[in-house]
Order: structure tokens, then sequence, then C-alpha cells
């Protein structure tokens, strides 16, 4: 037999396999959540309420927690991440190369560490120093619309979902810088120098030139580092102050999918049991979503940046 088409056969069953194994997790979770589904329906899923000794379960407050958390971590990670690795791409060799593998060493750190960091020091100083600096010295939880946004009648103390989505933000930012650094270092040198030549700025050349460029690179390392803030689990468990309520501000203690399982599955049982399975299949709803909706988009602006269909 060629070896090509050997090869071309073992492509494919790996292929093949990866769809068979995200198929198979969709199906193991929906499975062991039968019963909360038969019991609460899709109202589970705008429900608030999480009362095992009732019985009574409620996927709302995880929900808005993980969509909450993940866009302060996105917010705070995206610019930086660009800002960092515009920066390193053109930096001189040894500064460049220093300060890259210092940002790589961030992905390294294991989560639990960042949750100890975030408990012991972030927090202490979010309730020391930070958010009464921007609540009550910028005066900001006195604003119309921003104040009802940052506090709520149960004040701050540290903890949150603001806290959570800052340490959420500092591991998903060595992820995408790296693929960031990447894209912009693939970008042919002719192209940028083109620009220069012309007179764009800096700005103008990574925002009309680099970025429509490497657009697909810079939305998957966008969305790594999205996938990664959806479903980290130990960093934002011990910062979020693990209250099944839904967020009313952003300095509020509340939880996540994430969170919410690790703190209940190992005693759980019976319908709290398959409401827990129910979240995890949120969850992973809510990430094939978010890839599916990217690729989407990708192939309607696909034309606009001169690729083929």
């Amino acid at each position: 037999m060629n070896t090509d088409s050997v090869f071309k056969t073992l492509c494919l069953g790996c292929a093949c396999l990866i769809g068979l194994l995200m198929l198979g997790f969709f199906v193991q979770l929906f499975v062991n959540s039968s019963d909360a589904w038969s019991q609460f329906g899709l109202g589970f899923l705008w429900s608030s309420e999480w009362d095992p000794v009732a019985e009574k379960f409620g996927a709302l407050p995880s929900i808005a927690g993980t969509l909450l958390t993940t866009v302060i971590a996105l917010v705070v990670a995206l610019p930086l991440a660009f800002v960092s690795a515009l920066y390193l791409t053109d930096a001189p060799p040894a500064v460049g190369r220093v300060l890259s593998q210092a940002i790589d060493l961030l992905a390294a750190i294991p989560s639990v560490i960042y949750g100890m960091w975030g408990l012991f020091v972030l927090a202490p100083l979010m309730q020391t120093y930070v958010q009464p600096f921007l609540a009550e010295t910028l005066h900001l939880a006195e604003a119309p619309v921003v104040g009802q946004l940052l506090v709520s009648e149960a004040g701050y103390n540290g903890f949150g979902f603001f806290t959570a989505g800052l340490i959420l933000a500092l591991m998903v930012l060595p992820y995408i810088c790296a693929i960031m650094r990447d894209v912009f270092k693939m970008t042919p040198a002719v192209l940028r120098e083109s620009a220069y030549g012309i007179g764009c700025t800096r700005w103008e050349c990574a925002k009309d030139i680099v970025m429509r460029f490497g657009v697909r690179g810079l939305l998957g390392g966008v969305f790594i580092g999205l996938g990664r803030a959806l479903g980290e689990t130990m960093a934002v468990l011990f910062v979020i102050g693990n209250l099944t309520d839904v967020p009313a501000a952003v300095f509020d203690s509340g939880t996540t999918i994430a969170a919410t399982l690790a703190n209940n599955f190992a005693e759980a049982h019976g319908m709290q049991r398959s409401a827990l399975f129910a979240l995890g299949l949120v969850l992973l709803a809510m990430s094939f979503a978010i890839q599916v909706f990217a690729q989407y988009y990708l192939h309607l602006t696909s034309s606009k940046r001169g690729e083929s269909r």
C-alpha cells in the first residue's frame, strides 16, 4: 500500500477520533444530567435558586458569574497582550528575549499558586487600597450608572468578580501574548516596510496591516485565552467568594460554573449531582458555541480580507 494513503488514512482516523471524543463528552454529560433536565427543564438555565436541602437548583448565578469574570479578564488582558506582543516583536534581541521568556513563564505557574497569591496578596490589596480608591477616592460609587455596576448594597471586601477577573487576566495573558507575537513575526516584512514607506505610524501599520494579515491567528489567541478563562477553577475558587447569587455589581462575591462544580461535586448525590452535570454540559456548550461563532465570523468576513471562501 502506498505510504501516502496510509498516512492519509491515519490522519483521517485521528481527526474522526477528536470528533468522536467531543461527541462523547456531550453524550456523557447529557446522560448524567438527564434527571435535572427532566425535573427543571430549560428553566434550569435562568433559575437563580440553589438549595440542596429542598433539591431546587438553578444555573443562572453560575452562568452569570462565569461570563462576568471572563469579560473582565479579557478586557484587562487583551490590550496588555497586544501592546506587549507589538513591542517584543521589534524590541532589541537582548531585551525582547528576556521579556518574552518572563511572560511565557507566567503560563508555567500552577493555577492553585495563582489562587493562593490572590487570596493572601491580591485580595488584601484590593480590600485595603484598590476598591476604596475606586469607590471612595474617585467617587465612582456615587456615579449614577457606574456606581450601581461597581458597588452594590453588600459593599466590598476584596473578594469577588473583579478580583477573580484580574487573576484570570494574569493567567491568560501569556497565552494570548505568545500567539500574538508569532502572528506579528509571520507578517511579511515587505508589507510592514511598505506601510512605513508611505508614512504610516506604528499603530497604523499594526491596525491596518498586521492585524488584517494575521486576524485568524489573533482571534485564535483570543479564543484560547477565552477558553482558559471560562473553565478555570482553582484560582477563581480562592478569591470569588463562592456565593450562589446572581451578580449585582462587579465588586460583589459570587461563583462560576467551574467553582460550583469544584465546591459541590465531592459530596453531591441524587438531584444535586445531576444538576452539577447539567452545569458541566452548559459550560461545554458555551465553549463550543464560542468556537463555532468565531469560525462563522471568519467565514463571513473572509472576502473582505481577500481570502477565498
